[in-house]
């Protein structure tokens, strides 16, 4: 639920802050760029502590290889995301980078509701609830794609 919240309130804080007069963030694009780099910051960093990386390597998929070196690869990818969409140069780019990065990881998501994981000891989010959450970040950044 935390990157959902980063994704809302990130967004909304920073539609406010256009809507006050910062040009950079005059618009629902701008604001949704940095609602997104915010949920990519906050999902990036927990590839690499914050009591989540163990639960990260216990998603991947038992039959991939090397699960510690994809959680750090997904995780620089996810940080490097978040500065890209920042950057007006790259944020569509990077956010078409994004996108196919949650489409790839997304079997995890899978593998790891069936097989009733946990994630910072919560259970991770069953799939009624993650497919469409999913759904709505894949949207966002095809939205920042296209937008």
């Amino acid at each position: 639920m935390a990157p959902l919240l980063a994704l809302i309130v990130g967004s909304v804080l920073a539609r406010l802050v256009g809507l006050l007069g910062v040009e950079a963030l005059d618009g629902w694009w701008p604001a949704l760029r940095v609602g997104l780099a915010l949920m990519f910051v906050l999902t990036g960093l927990a590839h690499f502590g914050l009591g989540r990386r163990e639960g990260l390597i216990a998603m991947v998929p038992p039959s991939l290889p090397n699960p510690g070196l994809l959680v750090t690869v997904t995780g620089v990818l996810e940080l490097a995301g978040a500065v890209g969409l920042l950057l007006p140069a790259t944020a569509r780019l990077a956010a078409g980078c994004l996108a196919v990065l949650m489409l790839l990881m997304f079997p995890a998501n899978v593998s790891a509701a069936r097989r009733h994981l946990e994630l910072g000891g919560e259970p991770v989010t069953p799939l009624k609830a993650r497919i469409p959450m999913q759904a709505l970040f894949v949207a966002a950044a095809v939205a920042v794609t296209l937008g």
